[in-house]
């Protein structure tokens, strides 16, 4: 393989007017059938840590309070890495295919990440029924509904 094009079809917006993706007018249409999912799978770009630095990153010392000493940047969530892209599962609030605007509950990407695809959330692909995860991190939420309440600040060492 020679090489590949990624093409960004929109961008995040965070603020005051909440969390939303707006897309580029060519791809609104794609939005079409998107009514009813509750949910969906968002590949965005860690933009503002696009460089050579984060790019050659290949471990993270202690990223987690009760994680090993290092870690394999395969092993994290963490922006730095080859290729700074980015997963979030959101909830949808609002869907306006006719001005390209996907409304989500929130989003954990900074204000004008560009976006590169969207994806359904389908249990039958996307949901794992008992999931393996290293003990450092077994006491973490079950869940995306009980994240919200648990205490993040007190997990990450950034």
């Amino acid at each position: 393989m020679d090489g590949f094009t990624v093409k960004q079809i929109g961008v995040i917006r965070a603020g005051a007017a909440g969390f939303y993706v707006q897309l580029e007018p060519a791809y609104r249409k794609a939005m079409t059938g998107l009514e009813g999912f509750s949910h969906c799978n968002i590949l965005w770009w860690f933009s503002g840590c696009d460089n050579a630095a984060a790019r050659g990153k290949r471990t993270e010392q202690k990223p987690y309070t009760n994680a090993p000493e290092t870690l394999g940047i395969f092993a994290t969530r963490s922006p730095e890495r080859p290729n700074p892209i980015a997963l979030s599962c959101v909830c949808i609030t609002g869907l306006d295919v006719e001005n390209g605007r996907l409304a989500l509950a929130y989003i954990d990407a900074d204000n004008g990440s560009p976006v590169l695809d969207i994806k359904p959330y389908t249990p039958s692909v996307d949901r794992v029924e008992a999931p393996g995860v290293p003990d450092w991190c077994a006491h973490w939420p079950k869940n995306v509904e009980s994240s919200g309440d648990f205490d993040w600040e007190h997990e990450f060492n950034f």
